[in-house]
């Protein structure tokens, strides 16, 4: 049936926005969303602006504070945003600037070589996404101000006292209007200050959140400073870490007005890390500069290794994974033209910046190794050795795969498969036990929502992460490869992945945890894409069952069952249940509970910090001592619901 026109279209419905309404109509095309990281977003893109600051030799220190009402405040010791009249807008630089979107002294001019903030809609942004903001500006011997609501200015740019300091100090409070939930994590905050200050050597980055001072017991300060830049980030990841080179290989250099450095220190693990960053942004999605630092880094090894004799005429050269078993590095650019994929800034296409990489750290890596024959001898020996070790690995998959042990179409048995087959709208529960595993089949949605129960603690990977053989012959993780469809380790392809959401799903006991570690650990080291792509998650059944006549509720925290208890305070025959297994409720209340999507409560599993998180998994699950009694001992009093 052809549908009848509602009625005419004409300009009349065309809507204009004006100034900043814009971004408070559509705010998620501007900073991506409006839960915590979109609140998250607007702190890092004033910070962005006092940063570029500091990259242009302006600004040596950044304050950022909150306090107790939320109120935010960025503070540096760069220039100040200019005051005199815009010859376009014929309002002040600053009010300009505040108010208009792709505006500001990084299009053209000389103000900024280079910079973070790609499409000038980062100061505007947060006006307009902020319920009040006031701009402070010290220069040329005064204090300039002014203050918006919603974007809004309250007034014309006003003159206040005189003063010999210089800088921009931005005060806002995010718009509740905008933001329903508005919470800060502080560790991700102050993760990402970090990184900040290790890309601006001799950079000084204090930051300091009354906000948190009930939450975090007064541990609510954080200040970094790192005169060796890259180098001590380097260093940083490798501190619990045998190390092959005393220190970190270092060089940078410019080309065409592109400023490119690069850290690199091998260790005797098996993993490789490796950071990329453009005008302070990290590229977690790589780009041209991390394709030219891979493609330097193999072929100076190679080069190298046949002109000392490591490599015989008659063999084959080593491959990128190769020289990238146990690799820590940073590779750093910051151009005047950076082109990224959108305001997210995840990964750099700039196509000359491959060439410019490629050449410099050929020139550097080049003359270290040279210069150093004895570090050279080692990275090279590390090099062929992961070279055999690929090799070995290769065999023993073929040998599984000719046992059809990682077909993905041989589903294991023991998996309860959904009916659905679009990976978008299906979910896979990992679940401790047989027995929670038979709840779980009973009480799942059948069409979505597929079991695989886990008998008894995986392997520990990180300890066997040389011996593929071993990884492939665990029963426990053939079922989880199998079940998954995607392939493990080099060969995991994310994109034939059978479930986008995977639920870990364990007692909430010591034996619980630990499963769930040994599970975290196998998909960081084996199945990395399947995390970064928000895949993975972990389900939160409830600790307390509280009972009053035919009146359910159930708590999923000690602070939560209390709170209760008191409402319920007078009320007779209250009866509490504490779970220790799954396998104590039946199907009925795990479905209600933990896996009826209306009501359940998740967390899904994000690396926020990838430094931290790979220092922690490797002092908590490697083989050495020493760093696991290390960590034990600092986090020792801040244990909580200890189970013995």
């Amino acid at each position: 049936m052809q549908q009848q026109p509602i009625k005419e279209y004409t300009a009349k419905d065309i809507q204009v926005l004006e100034g900043l309404e814009a971004v408070r109509f559509r705010p998620g095309m501007y900073i991506g969303s409006t839960d915590q990281r979109g609140l998250h977003h607007l702190i890092y893109e004033i910070v962005d602006n006092a940063v570029d600051e500091a990259m242009a030799g302006f600004c040596t220190r950044v304050e950022i504070s909150m306090d107790q009402t939320g109120l935010i405040t960025v503070s540096d010791d760069g220039r100040g945003i200019p005051v005199d009249t815009h010859p376009a807008t014929g309002r002040s630089a600053l009010e300009t600037v505040m108010t208009t979107l792709h505006a500001g002294g990084k299009f053209g001019g000389d103000a900024y070589k280079v910079s973070g903030g790609l499409h000038g809609v980062g100061a505007s942004a947060v006006n307009g996404l902020s319920e009040y903001l006031k701009v402070e500006s010290r220069r040329d011997g005064w204090l300039y101000y002014q203050e918006y609501e919603q974007g809004r200015p309250l007034a014309e740019l006003a003159r206040g006292e005189r003063t010999k300091l210089h800088g921009t100090t931005v005060y806002f409070r995010p718009d509740p209007a905008i933001f329903p939930v508005i919470e800060y994590d502080f560790e991700t905050l102050a993760a990402h200050f970090k990184e900040v200050a290790y890309l601006n050597k001799a950079l000084e980055i204090r930051f300091i959140s009354q906000w948190h001072e009930a939450q975090r017991k007064g541990d609510i300060e954080r200040s970094y400073y790192f005169d060796g830049g890259i180098t001590n980030l380097v260093s940083n990841v490798n501190k619990s870490r045998g190390v092959l080179q005393k220190a970190p290989f270092y060089f940078q250099k410019t080309v065409d007005s592109t400023f490119v450095e690069t850290a690199i220190q091998y260790n005797d693990s098996f993993t490789e890390t490796v950071f990329s960053f453009a005008n302070c942004i990290n590229t977690h999605d790589g780009g041209t500069h991390l394709t030219g630092f891979r493609s330097a880094l193999t072929r100076v090894i190679n080069d190298y290794a046949r002109r000392q004799g490591f490599i015989k005429e008659d063999q084959p050269n080593l491959v990128g994974e190769d020289v990238r078993e146990g690799l820590v590095a940073v590779v750093s650019v910051k151009l005047a033209n950076p082109q990224f994929e959108g305001q997210t800034k995840t990964k750099l296409g700039n196509a000359e910046v491959r060439s410019i990489v490629e050449s410099v750290l050929t020139e550097g890596l080049s003359r270290y190794l040279e210069e150093h024959p004895t570090e050279g001898k080692r990275t090279v020996e590390k090099c062929l050795t992961s070279q055999r070790a690929r090799e070995a690995a290769r065999k023993a998959r073929d040998l599984v795969i000719r046992k059809n042990a990682l077909d993905s179409s041989s589903l294991p048995g023991k998996l309860a498969d959904c009916a659905e087959r679009n990976p978008a709208r299906s979910e896979l529960y990992i679940v401790e036990g047989e027995s929670a595993g038979g709840s779980a089949k009973m009480g799942r949605d059948r069409r979505f929502q597929a079991i695989l129960p886990l008998k008894g603690k995986i392997l520990n990977v990180e300890r066997v992460l040389q011996q593929p053989d071993k990884i492939l012959g665990h029963e426990e993780i053939r079922s989880v490869i199998a079940a998954l469809g995607a392939g493990e380790g080099e060969e995991f392809s994310v994109g034939k992945i059978r479930y986008h959401k995977i639920i870990i799903m364990t007692d909430a006991d010591v034996d619980g945890s630990h499963i769930r570690t040994l599970i975290l650990t196998f998909f960081y080291r084996r199945m990395l894409s399947l995390i970064e792509n928000g895949y993975l998650y972990i389900a939160q059944p409830p600790l307390y069952r509280v009972q009053v006549g035919k009146d359910i509720q159930y708590t999923y925290n000690e602070e939560d069952k209390e709170a209760l208890l008191r409402r319920l305070n007078g009320r007779r025959n209250v009866q509490v249940q504490r779970y220790k297994g799954l396998g104590e409720m039946n199907a009925d209340q795990l479905w209600e509970t933990t896996m009826n999507p209306e009501t359940r409560q998740m967390l899904q599993v994000r690396i926020e910090d990838a430094v931290e998180v790979d220092n922690v998994f490797t002092a908590l699950m490697s083989e050495a001592v020493a760093p696991r009694k290390s960590f034990i001992q600092a986090y020792a009093r801040s244990v909580k619901n200890l189970d013995v």
